[in-house]
């Protein structure tokens, strides 16, 4: 017997519903399984020859990169099947690494790995990497203090006059594919690296709204010659950068950099690192590190095979 409390739905309303009837099915056991994650994989955006190589052709997922294989980590897997729109905060790279290597992970946190491990953002990396070797000491692995704080200053240098030049040169996306996806790649425009934002195309007192901008190409190329001029002779015959005993922060950059120049298609900033030995053959040194940290996922291998 039905509840006095029951509520029934108006005639008018149920003849309304019976038009969309509601079908269920059984499931359906899908034969494609996510993957266990059993050691760290690092997301990238693709190599110059996907079926040759592990290196990224995106320089901050080389920096990431470079900075795992030079603390000593190895047997790091790498997948660039993953778009940035599957990405944390729609940014590569990202380190997919399981739980029971997250530092400070509980017992029963590591007891109850399934597989699908913790999905780290490229700030977070440091991080993990201290809780698998040992955090650094003070000096950053720098041989002093000095050395340390010099050390800020090369960072800001390839970060600013080296990368507006790769910016400068480097193809962008046509706006009408731009349009058409609904996530963007959150990489750093010129605006953002130039020693002084260049002025909008039109003027303030024009009747159009101002749009686009106007660089200074020869003050860019001008101040990334003198930028590479510094750092071959700052490295000198040095092992790493400013006499460190070890690979720092800094080498890691600085061979991101130097790679992605010695592939780029732009003569004027290839010729700037080729002209320098020092520097060509200290990036093929590192690289043979790098490179060697690394290896595909098995699903992009048999893709490949």
């Amino acid at each position: 017997m039905a509840s006095p409390l029951a509520l029934s739905l108006p005639a008018p309303l149920r003849q309304f519903f019976s038009h969309f009837p509601l079908y269920t099915h059984p499931p359906i056991d899908s034969q494609d399984k996510a993957r266990p994650v059993t050691s760290p994989t690092l997301w990238i955006h693709a190599p110059w020859s996907p079926d040759a190589d592990v290196l990224s052709s995106d320089v901050e997922c080389l920096k990431w990169q470079a900075y795992l294989a030079l603390r000593g980590l190895s047997d790091i897997a790498i997948r660039w099947d993953v778009s940035v729109d599957g990405a944390l905060d729609n940014r590569l790279p990202n380190l997919h690494v399981p739980l029971k290597t997250l530092p400070g992970a509980s017992k029963e946190v590591k007891e109850g790995d399934d597989g699908e491990g913790e999905l780290l953002p490229a700030h977070l990396i440091p991080e993990w990497v201290d809780g698998q070797v040992g955090a650094l000491n003070e000096l950053e692995g720098y041989v002093d203090q000095a050395a340390r704080d010099e050390s800020r200053a090369w960072v800001a240098l390839l970060e600013g006059n080296v990368h507006a030049a790769l910016v400068l040169h480097q193809p962008s996306s046509t706006p009408f594919l731009s349009l058409l996806s609904p996530y963007h790649n959150k990489s750093r425009n010129i605006e953002a690296v130039v020693s002084h934002p260049p002025a909008p195309l039109f003027g303030i007192s024009s009747l159009l709204p101002s749009y686009g901008t106007h660089v200074n190409v020869d003050a860019v190329e001008q101040q990334y010659k003198e930028a590479i001029s510094s750092l071959s002779e700052r490295l000198g015959t040095d092992k790493w950068f400013l006499g460190s005993e070890s690979p720092t922060a800094l080498d890691a950059l600085a061979f991101a950099y130097l790679h992605c120049i010695l592939h780029s298609k732009e003569h004027t900033l290839r010729f700037e690192v080729t002209r320098r030995v020092n520097l060509v053959a200290w990036e093929r040194r590192v690289q043979s590190q790098v490179r060697g940290a690394f290896r595909a996922v098995e699903a992009l291998q048999q893709k490949q095979s």
